[in-house]
């Protein structure tokens, strides 16, 4: 008896809980790519974002970023397009941005998270289900089944419970795993946007006290 002929004999919820295993594993391979393309070296990054716009070359810093291609590279080269109008435009603008980019990278882990609850849920719908049925036989039977027709009830049955464990277990483990990963990417993404504020409300000062200083001059 190979292993798919024995999933079959859990019954019809197998069907179900062998979809929600498919999801859960296409979500996961999605995430890893995801992560695998988010990832930035933060501190070569914010060398060269620091002496552009200490240059004042608000085009060379946006034009570094699409380079990056990275959900904090995004969120900074929004925020640069709006410079113009002052550090607090730049300000909301990476907010706005980087809920946006929060929200690209929890794709997909609300359904891991559902799944980690419902497919044990499944299993023990499936074994309930597989009782009766067992039960309903020995009531036909007339009280004269032997073990052997019990046992074989009672473990298909209880087919189902172990599948939806099992899902349900690398559901909820790789729910913690992909969560912890993007909770790093959006700490570093927090630091750069922070970073660059804080550069452009200098710029802003500076240029500020120089303007102030040729206007005392003159």
């Amino acid at each position: 008896m190979n292993l798919l002929s024995v999933l079959f004999k859990g019954g019809w919820l197998m069907l179900p809980i062998f979809i929600c295993s498919i999801i859960v594993f296409a979500v996961i391979i999605d995430r890893i790519l995801v992560i695998r393309k988010s990832k930035l070296n933060v501190p070569a990054f914010m060398l060269k974002i620091r002496n552009m716009l200490k240059k004042n070359d608000i085009r060379g810093a946006i034009a570094h970023c699409v380079e990056e291609k990275t959900p904090a590279s995004n969120i900074i080269r929004k925020g640069l397009k709006k410079y113009k109008f002052g550090h607090e435009r730049v300000k909301e603008a990476i907010e706005s941005a980087g809920r946006q980019e929060i929200n690209k990278l929890e794709k997909g882990l609300s359904i891991m998270a559902t799944i980690s609850g419902v497919a044990p849920l499944l299993g023990f719908l499936g074994t309930v289900t597989g009782m009766i049925s067992a039960f309903m036989k020995i009531e036909n039977l007339e009280g004269s089944a032997n073990p052997s027709d019990l046992a074989g009830g009672i473990w298909e049955a209880l087919l189902t419970t172990a599948a939806g464990l099992a899902v349900g277990i690398i559901a909820y483990g790789a729910y913690n795993y992909l969560l912890a990963k993007i909770n790093k990417l959006v700490i570093d993404m927090e630091v750069i946007s922070n970073d660059v504020v804080d550069i452009i409300e200098e710029t802003h000062s500076e240029s500020q006290t120089v303007e102030e200083e040729l206007d005392i001059e003159l």
